[in-house]
């Protein structure tokens, strides 16, 4: 029996003899490896590792059954530069424990991923799932934002009011339930506005996401490239209510009706939280 089947085994024991309720929550990732950025410049980039791990570890730990999905179904990529123990309180013991966890479920491997494609997800049902967490890095800003099969995902949690979870760049997914997403980025791109649709399911929502503030403190890791547009301006202009922390990289987590939102990377952990609450 491989680990992570033993987990699994040892976790539905401990669930079955306290009588808690196994939730099924799905994980979606993106499939990008690389940010296209201005001037035909590219990123290296991916998932932030605490964004993640630290949810999908608390998730585990209570009992709760995940499933995997990208887009397209292929093992997403890890952001090396979140391999850092600044994500986990300084503490290197955390930062080896799940970096552990992520070997073990073998999420990043081209040949043993368990992720699922979106598509494949649609064709189970949506029904199965009473949650949806989606991570950040600067991948989902590559396709999230306007896949089609997200978009039809997130309009049925948000139907049925089901919770869903997103952190620091994971929310710029939100903007794939526009009526015209694709239309909607490339107006953003290449005008620096885009005019906001008449009904957004997230219309008046309040909702955090990586600020304006924190993209120009970190833009100097783009090793001198510009994003074509940052998330904070277009969920703004998209319709919903940003809210901001006081100082940048400060945990801020923002909940409004099924929505849960984190800013940043230290807000992972606040996201968790709440997520877990609503599966008890």
């Amino acid at each position: 029996m491989t680990s992570v089947s033993k987990l699994s085994l040892a976790l539905a024991l401990s669930l079955a003899a306290s009588g808690a309720h196994a939730a099924d929550v799905l994980v979606v990732l993106s499939d990008a490896d690389r940010l296209e950025l201005e001037d035909g410049k590219t990123f290296a980039t991916g998932f932030y590792l605490n964004e993640l791990m630290q949810p999908v570890k608390r998730l585990l730990d209570a009992g709760h059954r995940l499933t995997f999905a990208t887009p397209q179904g292929r093992a997403p990529t890890l952001d090396r530069n979140s391999v850092d123990a600044m994500h986990f309180g300084g503490d290197a013991a955390a930062l080896r424990e799940h970096q552990a966890l992520l070997d073990r479920l073998a999420l990043t491997s081209a040949e043993r991923s368990p992720v699922l494609s979106l598509a494949r997800i649609e064709q189970q049902g949506y029904g199965r799932f009473d949650a949806v967490y989606i991570p950040g890095g600067h991948a989902p800003m590559q396709d999230l934002l306007h896949d089609p099969a997200l978009g039809r995902l997130l309009a049925d949690f948000h139907a049925r009011a089901k919770p869903t979870a997103l952190v620091c760049h994971g929310p710029i997914a939100l903007l794939s339930t526009l009526p015209q997403a694709s239309a909607f980025t490339a107006e953003l791109a290449s005008r620096g506005r885009a005019i906001a649709p008449a009904q957004w399911i997230y219309r008046g929502y309040q909702v955090t996401v990586i600020s304006n503030q924190e993209e120009e403190i970190a833009k100097p890791q783009l090793g001198g490239g510009r994003m074509r547009f940052y998330p904070q301006t277009a969920l703004e202009q998209a319709g919903v209510v940003y809210r901001s922390n006081a100082q940048p990289w400060t945990a801020q987590v923002v909940v409004d009706r099924e929505l849960i939102t984190g800013q940043n990377p230290a807000s992972a952990m606040g996201v968790a939280d709440e997520l877990l609450k609503r599966l008890k």
